[in-house]
């Protein structure tokens, strides 16, 4: 009789155990931890870069036809970050050749730019009122739209290879928009 009272007690043991397991490894809702649940945006550590833009790696690129401005990306400030941000330094340049830097980031999950700073002959400045804005894709200037569509993401989703989008930004086949794709989602004539 004590064998079976000690089966039994450590079987009862074993059942609650599983119970327990099984309920916390269980249902999302009951968790409390939704997986389709959007994630929260944490943002990395910026630092301002050190130095102005490397004019042997500042590369122009396309960004509509209406626009009176010229735009070029400094290749070697691009930085993809684990926190879904793509930074880098453009150049804009109006037409009577002024000048200026801007350090910069691109979200792609919510299509949101964000100016870190600008450079001046005393160096980098950050931007104190600086926050994400929405990509304005719509206007003559919209070279944070040109970057995002056409190099730095890929629809909603950060690029994380860095030779797609220096080969992305080849000024012979950077269009500024997304890449044409046939029906498997395959991009053609690059």
């Amino acid at each position: 009789m004590m064998l079976s009272t000690q089966h039994f007690c450590s079987y009862l043991a074993s059942v609650v155990l599983f119970t327990s397991v099984a309920g916390c490894a269980g249902d999302a809702l009951q968790s409390g931890l939704d997986p389709f649940a959007p994630m929260v945006f944490k943002e990395g550590v910026t630092v301002m870069p050190l130095n102005p833009p490397n004019q042997s790696t500042l590369t122009p690129f396309y960004v509509s036809q209406t626009t009176v401005f010229k735009f070029a990306i400094d290749l070697d400030s691009i930085l993809i970050g684990a926190d879904g941000v793509t930074r880098y330094t453009v150049v804009i340049i109006n037409p009577s050749g002024g000048q200026q830097a801007q350090y910069e980031g691109i979200r792609c999950d919510s299509s949101q730019a964000r100016i870190y700073g600008n450079y001046y002959s005393t160096g980098w400045k950050e931007n104190p009122l600086s926050s994400w804005k929405v990509i304005q894709s719509a206007i003559a200037n919209r070279y944070q739209a040109a970057l995002a569509q056409g190099a730095f993401c890929n629809i909603d989703m950060q690029e994380k290879n860095i030779e797609t989008i220096l080969k992305s930004l080849n000024p012979k086949g950077f269009t500024g928009q997304n890449k044409p794709s046939n029906s498997m989602g395959v991009i053609i004539g690059y």
